[in-house]
């Protein structure tokens, strides 16, 4: 009898052949990552390669071959997690974020609140100004501040104090 279906049998060999990897690939990887869940994902990365490759009948060392996409894989996963810095990823927190929603008459209360800050702010001096924002919204340190403006960590300092002090005059004291 003729086989009218190739295709199929080589499909049905590499399913065969795959499977009795799947074990040992999935072991591979849940040594290399840390998050457990990713190792069917990877493991199915691999399968999907191995099947996309043109004449995967043809392949003489399977196992070796298997093994060696798999290590691309990984390869692939972690160029991927650097490029879009995943290890810097905070997971949402609706206590820390604030779930909560947010009434009409409190955003106005805040954009009010905003304005007057702002307003505050701006009659500051130029130069206490800047020191203030550099500190406070842009996180610098004192040293760092006082090299790029080119004065000494206590001008900051002073500069630091007079604004605060200003502000929280301007602005009620923190209410």
């Amino acid at each position: 009898m003729l086989n009218t279906d190739p295709d199929g049998e080589r499909a049905r060999a590499l399913a065969l052949q795959s499977e009795a990897l799947r074990r040992s690939l999935s072991s591979y990887f849940a040594r290399r990552v840390v998050d457990r869940t990713e190792v069917e994902d990877l493991v199915q990365e691999v399968f999907l390669r191995v099947v996309q490759r043109d004449g995967a009948d043809s392949i003489e060392h399977f196992n070796g071959y298997v093994f060696q996409t798999a290590r691309s894989v990984l390869a692939d996963r972690q160029r991927r997690r650097a490029a879009r810095r995943v290890d810097a990823h905070v997971a949402f927190d609706a206590e820390q974020h604030g779930g909560e929603d947010v009434d009409a008459g409190r955003r106005l209360e805040d954009k009010a609140e905003l304005r007057a800050a702002t307003a505050a702010l701006m009659t500051l001096p130029e130069r206490t100004r800047t020191i203030f924002i550099l500190k406070r919204l842009e996180g610098m340190r004192h040293r760092d501040i006082a090299s790029r403006l080119g004065i000494s960590v206590s001008a900051v300092e002073k500069h630091m104090l007079r604004a605060v002090q200003h502000l929280a005059a301007e602005l009620g004291g923190g209410r």
